[in-house]
């Protein structure tokens, strides 16, 4: 699978807008909201999303907070690195429906021996190796802490009501070669990428880790400064 590596005052006036356009068929929110915009950080330093508490609300955790069982896989990159990712597809949070990929904290060690045993290696276009897991490791993954979260939601967002949920950006950021635009949120750990031919991509990590996020594009505009093609 390919991944880019992504407050707004919640005004009374804004909930019924809320309501036509993220909640379609009636849904309402719920008496404890899972919203993408409902963002908190503890004096830790780590925030709260969608019901996850990145660096250590487990899978586990998540699946029963969601009511909802992740397709697990692992994948193993073109230069050897190891990932655990986990995707809810049309998962409803509170009202709104939207594709979820949370990225699991893996220990590189753990993951080879997953691989080395695992049931069947596909590869993918992107260069990747997707491996189909055992049965006694999909239970092992189930216990690890998800640490990047990537929201898909069905809607196209425009950019007016992003800015009425998440407010301002502290940055903006053009990619070169298409016309997707990041939205950059340093402090509560959150990037949007606005893509005016697709969905929006909502990309969640600690604030403490937000160089994650920024670096593909940081090292794209050195890549478009120098002359290079830019980097993904």
């Amino acid at each position: 699978m390919e991944k880019k590596i992504f407050f707004g005052v919640f005004f009374g006036s804004l909930l019924a807008v809320a309501a036509a356009i993220f909640l379609p068929g009636g849904r309402t929110p719920g008496d404890a909201p899972l919203l993408p915009w409902d963002i908190q950080v503890d004096a830790r330093g780590n925030n709260r999303v969608l019901g996850v508490v990145l660096g250590e609300t487990t899978l586990a955790e998540a699946e029963q907070r969601y009511r909802d069982s992740a397709t697990v896989n692992l994948f193993l990159s073109p230069d050897g690195e190891y990932s655990a990712e986990a995707y809810f597809q049309r998962l409803f949070l509170s009202g709104i429906k939207a594709d979820l990929v949370l990225a699991l904290d893996l220990p590189p060690d753990l993951a080879r021996e997953m691989y080395e045993r695992g049931l069947r290696v596909s590869q993918l276009a992107s260069g990747n190796q997707k491996i189909d897991l055992r049965e006694r490791d999909l239970e092992r993954i189930a216990g690890m802490p998800i640490t990047h979260i990537t929201y898909l939601p069905a809607l196209d967002l425009d950019s007016e009501l992003l800015e009425q949920r998440f407010g301002v950006p502290a940055e903006r950021y053009r990619e070169a070669e298409s016309d997707t635009v990041h939205w950059l949120y340093p402090e509560s750990g959150l990037d949007i990428a606005l893509n005016p031919q697709g969905r929006e991509v909502l990309q969640y990590v600690q604030p403490q880790e937000f160089q994650r996020l920024r670096a593909p594009l940081d090292n794209a505009a050195a890549s478009e400064r120098s002359g290079g093609p830019a980097t993904d």
